[in-house]
């Protein structure tokens, strides 16, 4: 069940910036000269926070079946010193 709901989110994650390419393909955004729709602004944001939210449920899947494990290496901490008694 786990790795089909990281499948369903990394494709859902990507569909919206397909979506985001067709508005810039369609002129309703255009880099030069700088010109966008409203529809074409309010679109991209929508499709972008979508696509941002499930790729970052796929992160946390990937994290938590510990795919990305090569991204927190944990220090191995020193053995702790004991304090030595003085002599008096």
């Amino acid at each position: 069940m786990r790795p089909m709901m990281l499948v369903l989110s990394l494709v859902l994650g990507i569909l919206p910036l397909l979506g985001v390419g067709w508005i810039f393909a369609s002129g309703m955004i255009t880099l030069w000269p700088p010109a966008a729709t409203v529809d074409g602004l309010f679109m991209s944001l929508i499709l972008l926070t979508l696509s941002l939210c499930f790729l970052l449920n796929a992160y946390w899947e990937m994290r938590d079946q510990g795919m990305l494990s090569f991204l927190h290496k944990k220090e191995v901490a020193a053995p702790a010193k004991t304090p030595v008694a003085k002599a008096s």
